[in-house]
């Protein structure tokens, strides 16, 4: 081997450790998304649809336990262990890890009016949340990933940031290309009852939807204690 070159197996070994590197910097879960369910004891719909049939785990009376060997012993939670999981919960359901919900947390303690509300607003006003409420995807995480692979345009520019923030005005379209199209057509099809929420405007025959207004607590579908979720996060 010449001085100060790799052998070809060491270049195989090094690109290796540069790749596990750089994948345990993506801000992402890659665990079991049912475990997270069963670890608060309800249904955060983080399969779609799959959520609501009987291979949910939450549905079979054998495996409605905590996830691990001691999932059985579900005791008598703490003061600050039930606000501890009123805010794991909302970080579950919306597929945001530690670091992203703080600087949410953040950012609504600093706006004027009830921080608890602002935050889940902050929240629903993600565009990965406002696709998925738009049946552009069965979930969240499918949402994301279409968000990723470019098909989803906002205001006529391609945005491939899950987290960006919509505003009022705001136009979601889908790519102009057949498979995009074709894509988006399709699970707006699996489902041709739905209806969209009042502050989401959505022509179905286009594919493409407007932000009409800023959703309200009402429009959070999923049973969270918001206020503790200020106490834990202040304390």
């Amino acid at each position: 081997m010449v001085a100060g070159r790799l052998s070809e197996e060491e270049c195989k070994n090094y690109t290796k450790v540069i790749f596990r590197d750089k994948q345990s910097k993506m801000g992402r879960y890659l665990g079991s998304s049912c475990k997270n369910c069963r670890r608060e004891g309800m249904k955060l719909m983080l399969k779609g649809i799959r959520c609501e049939t009987a291979k949910c785990p939450i549905e079979k009376k054998q495996r409605n336990l905590a996830p691990g060997m001691h999932g059985w012993r579900r005791g008598r939670s703490s003061e600050y262990g039930v606000r501890l999981r009123e805010k794991q919960k909302i970080k579950r359901y919306y597929g945001i890890l530690e670091r992203q919900f703080m600087r949410y947390f953040h950012q609504a303690s600093r706006i004027k009016g009830n921080t608890g509300e602002t935050l889940l607003q902050l929240l629903e006003r993600r565009l990965d949340n406002v696709v998925y409420k738009l049946n552009f995807a069965p979930s969240r995480k499918a949402a994301r990933q279409i968000i990723a692979h470019g098909h989803i345009y906002v205001n006529g520019r391609k945005v491939n940031i899950s987290d960006y923030t919509t505003e009022i005005g705001d136009k979601i379209t889908v790519k102009g290309s057949e498979k995009s199209l074709k894509k988006i057509k399709e699970q707006l099809e699996t489902n041709p009852n739905f209806t969209t929420q009042s502050w989401l405007q959505l022509a179905r025959e286009k594919s493409e939807a407007t932000v009409v207004a800023l959703p309200t607590r009402d429009d959070v579908q999923i049973p969270v204690e918001e206020q503790l979720v200020v106490e834990f996060c202040s304390r």
